[in-house]
C-alpha cells in the first residue's frame, strides 16, 4: 500500500498487499479488498464491502453497503452497485471441485445495479443499464437497458442521466433514436 495515501481507509477496512488503490478513493468499515485488485479513483466503498482478488474497478465506482465483488468480475469507470448486490463466477459451484472454472462477468461504464440483485457470472451488463432493485440477471443486458424480475427482463431504456425513457410507437426495436425529456439527450439503439 502507498505511505502517502491520497485515499481514505477506515482503520477496521483490511487491505491485503499488492492492491492498487486511486487517488480520492474512500474505503469505509469492515472492508476486505483481496491481494492483486485493482481500484480507480475517486471510488466509494460502503461498509462490509468485499472485493475478491484480481477484482478490476474503474474511476468514480460507488459500491454500497454488503456487495460481494467476486474473482472474475469487472466494474468499468461510473457504475453504481446498490446495498447487497452479489456477483458469482462459477456456474456449477461446489463446495470442493477441482474442475473449478472461472466464468468472468463485466458491467460497462455508467451501469447501476439496484440493491439485493443477483448477478450471474458469464454475462455483460451493457453501458449505462439500469438493473432493478432485487433482480436476478442472468443474461446480457443491452446498453441504456431497463431490466427487472426474477428473472430479469427488458421493461424499456434509460438515459445517460438516468431517466426512464418514455414509449414511442418505435419503442424496442432496433436501430431507433430515443430522447430524454429530462436532459434532451438522445440514445440510438442497436
Amino acid at each position: 500500500m502507498n505511505n502517502n495515501m491520497s485515499y481514505f481507509v477506515h482503520p477496521t477496512a483490511f487491505i491485503e498487499d499488492d492492491v492498487k488503490i486511486g487517488d480520492g478513493t474512500k474505503i469505509w468499515h469492515q472492508v476486505q479488498v483481496r491481494k492483486g485488485a485493482t481500484i480507480g479513483k475517486n471510488c466509494i466503498f460502503g461498509k462490509s464491502v468485499f472485493v475478491d482478488f484480481e477484482v478490476i474497478i474503474g474511476d468514480n465506482v460507488k459500491i454500497q453497503n454488503f456487495v460481494s465483488v467476486y474473482h472474475g468480475v469487472t466494474l468499468e469507470d461510473d457504475v453504481f452497485v446498490g446495498p447487497h448486490v452479489c456477483f458469482t463466477n462459477d456456474y456449477l459451484p461446489r463446495a470442493a471441485n477441482p474442475e473449478w472454472e472461472l466464468v468472468p462477468t463485466l458491467v460497462k461504464k455508467g451501469a447501476s445495479i439496484g440493491a439485493n440483485a443477483t448477478v450471474v457470472c458469464g454475462i455483460t451488463v451493457g453501458e449505462y443499464a439500469m438493473i432493478g432493485a432485487g433482480s436476478l440477471v442472468s443474461k446480457d443486458v443491452p446498453a441504456h437497458a431497463l431490466v427487472f424480475g426474477n428473472p430479469a427482463r427488458l421493461k424499456g431504456y434509460v438515459c445517460y442521466c438516468g431517466h426512464v425513457i418514455t414509449k414511442t410507437d418505435d419503442f424496442l426495436h432496433s436501430g431507433t433514436i430515443l430522447s430524454c425529456e429530462k436532459c434532451n439527450k438522445t440514445i440510438m439503439l442497436d
